[in-house]
């Protein structure tokens, strides 16, 4: 793929970390880890989901190997596979399923973000689902000790979820696209 493409793929992904993940504090543990610069942003070529799995074990290879110090997290981004959600959605046993084969589970752990995220028993529109909502396809793999001292050290961090769906609400769709995370505003940002 085009590096200027791959470059506005990160970019564009970046600011909605900045914007949404950080910016509303959805993730309160995400600042620390983008401040250090210890996410690692990847975008897989992938048109399969079998290269797409491929790449993925690659980064559950390195993340397992590197020090947390350097990597903390990968964001993986797969831009022309997967942009079916309930494609994706189904896709995710297949990761779980790669977690167990290779051992991993217990050490490392997915989460999944999607531009049409929609949670069980929610309409496609409706605002919780950003929550999960991203400007491409990616599997966020997360050491799980790190997410487990993060979260013993977040008081409530239980609540997190709901916390976020109560910002979203308050937010709503036009608050949103004000902060400029619609697809279409991201594209002119980075033109």
């Amino acid at each position: 793929m085009d590096s200027t493409i791959n470059e506005k793929i990160i970019d564009e992904t970046k600011y909605w970390m900045e914007r949404a993940v950080i910016g509303l504090n959805l993730c309160p543990f995400a600042s620390t880890v983008h401040v250090k610069n210890q996410i690692r942003y990847v975008i897989s070529d992938a048109a399969t989901h079998e290269s797409l799995l491929k790449d993925f074990m690659q980064e559950l290879e390195m993340l397992a190997e590197i020090p947390a110090e350097k990597v903390e997290t990968v964001l993986l981004i797969h831009p022309h596979v997967l942009t079916d959600f309930i494609e994706y959605n189904d896709f995710l046993d297949v990761v779980d399923a790669a977690l167990e084969d290779m051992d991993l589970e217990g050490e490392l752990q997915v989460a999944g973000f999607h531009p049409q995220w929609q949670f069980a028993e929610t309409q496609p529109d409706d605002i919780e689902n950003y929550t999960n909502r991203s400007p491409y396809p990616m599997l966020h793999i997360l050491r799980e000790a790190s997410v487990l001292q993060a979260v013993s050290a977040f008081p409530e961090a239980d609540k997190i979820f709901e916390k976020n769906i109560e910002t979203l609400r308050k937010l709503g769709h036009s608050g949103w696209s004000d902060l400029g995370l619609d697809k279409g505003v991201l594209r002119q940002k980075n033109k």
